[in-house]
């Protein structure tokens, strides 16, 4: 299979690779000029690009005409994660990634543990995580990380413009399969909300609703923060048709 990069430097059938991706593909993978490699706009659609030139750091290529990417579900989520201890965020970042996820947005809620610490440095990091996440799985778009929310009030007012939004909460609610049966989800947004290690408090969950949120169960097991977005996530990719 053809390695993946990606590159916003595409245009008139031609591309260049630029940084530490062409010096990837220039010195790491010795790529050869004729080598093919597939090109992503970051924004759902590939081309086949075929090396014309290479230095370490700027690769040319020809590109044929682009097409959508195969990989991208039709329904857009945006994960909202209450802020988790230790390196459990970049697990979800990754495995978000892999499954969907377009946005994921890290919130501090009262019973997080972790605490607000060198986020805009930490930030880079998890871009990066989510880029390489998005090349492995094949995507089409580079999913974005946000720098986190400071409170469930900011979580509340950024629950703006979805056409569903759902709070996974430890004390259950509306089975997820009644909430997304019988409609389209094609073209749709969805926001996913899950709890830290603590979950919410009666009123942060009461506030959450009050914005707009459904409640939604999980079934009758209490799952790990790390696991209940990646568990919600994978539930609304096959109930949307997006896992088939």
């Amino acid at each position: 299979m053809p390695h993946r990069y990606f590159t916003t430097d595409i245009a008139n059938g031609q591309a260049r690779l630029h940084g530490d991706d062409a010096h990837h593909l220039a010195k790491v993978m010795r790529g050869r000029v004729g080598d093919t490699v597939i090109l992503c706009d970051g924004h759902a659609t590939e081309y086949t690009g075929t090396i014309t030139a290479l230095q370490p750091d700027c690769v040319e290529f020809s590109v044929e005409p682009g097409y959508p990417s195969v990989a991208e579900p039709g329904v857009e989520i945006t994960l909202f994660v209450g802020y988790p201890k230790q390196d459990k965020l970049e697990q979800i970042i990754r495995h978000g990634v892999e499954l969907g996820a377009a946005h994921i947005v890290p919130f501090f809620s009262r019973y997080c543990v972790a605490a607000p610490k060198n986020e805009e440095k930490k930030a880079v990091r998890f871009a990066r995580i989510a880029v390489e996440a998005a090349k492995q799985c094949g995507r089409g778009r580079l999913p974005e990380v946000a720098l986190p929310l400071k409170d469930v009030k900011a979580l509340c007012a950024a629950l703006q413009g979805f056409d569903a939004v759902l709070l996974f909460y430890e004390c259950g609610g509306a089975p997820l399969r009644q909430l997304l049966a019988g409609q389209n989800w094609q073209g749709k947004k969805i926001a996913v909300i899950t709890g830290s290690e603590g979950g919410f408090s009666p009123q942060e969950a009461q506030q959450i609703t009050a914005a707009g949120a459904k409640a939604v169960g999980l079934g009758p097991r209490i799952l790990r923060c790390e696991t209940a977005p990646l568990a919600a996530l994978a539930a609304i990719m096959t109930l949307t048709g997006n896992l088939e």
